[in-house]
């Protein structure tokens, strides 16, 4: 992957390395290989973390009963707690890139997720941020994309906030971009597409400035796409 589709993958694969996250845990088995069940909530009295009810969730999100009742399966097969921690995340990272270092991208996507910021992530916040994710409208998905650049969760994003999310995608997929990038190639990378994305020169990029400049470009607006009918 050379350094001009580098803002593309930066956007897109938060979709494309969640969904291998999915697989590792089971969780995107065919719909046919579970057995409907007449219940009507997800709770289990063996779990710490009670999630909300199956109703209330169908209504927070775009997934039908069925396919709630499947995702918890899997969830709970995986993360008997009910909660998922950092060091999960950065566990499967590690394993799909064991060349690089997934750790500090796994870091920064894990706080994506965890919504309410207390170290955990919880059977909602997976699949609400799922349900943005694959069938969210692009506004959402963009939304969700600005929320993992802003790391510090201030309603901007700086150039040193996109320069650590970049840094951590090179970090982890580096070795396997052609030609082989130099150590300095991210900065100006990030020097380039922050220019292209502030618009009034105030050194931050806003909510609105990061929609406008993604919604511009056919590339990223095709890679909001793929991943639709995952499930």
């Amino acid at each position: 992957m050379g350094i001009q589709g580098m803002e593309l993958f930066a956007i897109g694969v938060v979709i494309i390395l969640f969904m291998a996250v999915l697989k590792q845990f089971g969780i995107l088995e065919p719909m046919s290989s579970f057995e409907d069940s007449s219940d009507s909530d997800l709770e289990l009295s063996t779990v710490r973390h009670q999630p909300e009810g199956l109703d209330q969730l169908q209504a927070q999100t775009k997934f039908t009963r069925k396919e709630l009742q499947s995702l918890y399966r899997g969830f709970k097969n995986e993360c008997p707690s009910g909660l998922v921690d950092e060091e999960t995340f950065k566990t499967i990272y590690s394993q799909f890139f064991p060349q690089g270092d997934a750790t500090t991208y796994a870091h920064f996507l894990f706080n994506a997720f965890d919504i309410d910021r207390n170290g955990s992530i919880r059977f909602e916040d997976f699949v609400i941020g799922l349900s943005v994710l694959l069938r969210g409208s692009v506004t959402e998905k963009l939304n969700w994309a600005f929320n993992l650049y802003d790391i510090n969760k201030d309603g901007y994003i700086t150039k040193e906030e996109m320069l650590a999310i970049m840094k951590s995608i090179y970090d982890m997929m580096g070795r396997y971009t052609y030609p082989c990038v130099r150590d300095e190639a991210p900065s100006e990378h990030v020097d380039k597409f922050f220019q292209k994305m502030d618009k009034n020169r105030d050194g931050v990029v806003t909510i609105e400035e990061f929609i406008e400049t993604c919604q511009k470009d056919e590339n990223i607006m095709n890679s909001m796409q793929l991943f639709e009918n995952v499930i």
